[in-house]
């Protein structure tokens, strides 16, 4: 995924004034996968959420001081984000894995199995079906928990009001430089 561009950057500004607007654009990439995110068939959204959560994270590591305290708690938040995303995201990925697997073993016995009288008994694969299913069940099991962890984690952050009070902390820093 790629970023968003951050407009009106100046070279010559302070870096609080350049910082907020990095931390907006970032904090706004963020929210802007939600309510996509929020349906478990959205591979693609859920994985460009964690990207924009760990731009956001990265950005607030570096400037955070500029904001205040509120910026070390969302620091925490969106690591917390970031960090239960990239365990969806990693089901998401050997999920497949395990598919085209198995189905590779499960095509070679059945060429075996075709050519012999003793069929499936002399599959030389056969063992490993109910370890690679039993690997499905569980990565598919995990990804379902873990979805549901984010549904319900990003809800607590809203009835917290993460992003108005990131962007809050951002602006009361702007007003007092003034």
């Amino acid at each position: 995924m790629k970023a968003r561009k951050v407009k009106d950057l100046d070279p010559h500004a302070p870096l609080g004034d350049n910082a907020e607007r990095i931390v907006r654009t970032r904090l706004d990439e963020l929210c802007s996968f939600m309510p996509k995110a929020a349906d478990a068939r959205e591979v693609v959204a859920l994985h460009d959420m964690r990207i924009a959560a760990k731009r956001l994270r990265y950005i607030l590591e570096i400037t955070g001081p500029c904001f205040g305290a509120y910026a070390r708690t969302a620091v925490k938040m969106t690591k917390d984000l970031q960090d239960l995303l990239g365990e969806i995201h990693d089901c998401d990925v050997q999920l497949p894995e395990v598919d085209a697997f198995l189905h590779e073993l499960m095509e070679q016995d059945a060429g075996i199995a075709g050519e012999s009288p003793k069929g499936l008994a002399k599959a030389p694969n056969r063992r490993a079906y109910a370890g690679l299913v039993a690997l499905q069940v569980h990565l598919r099991g995990r990804r379902r928990a873990l979805f549901e962890q984010f549904v319900e984690l990003w809800r607590d952050y809203e009835r917290k009001g993460f992003a108005a009070r990131l962007a809050f902390a951002v602006s009361e820093r702007a007003q007092s430089d003034e």
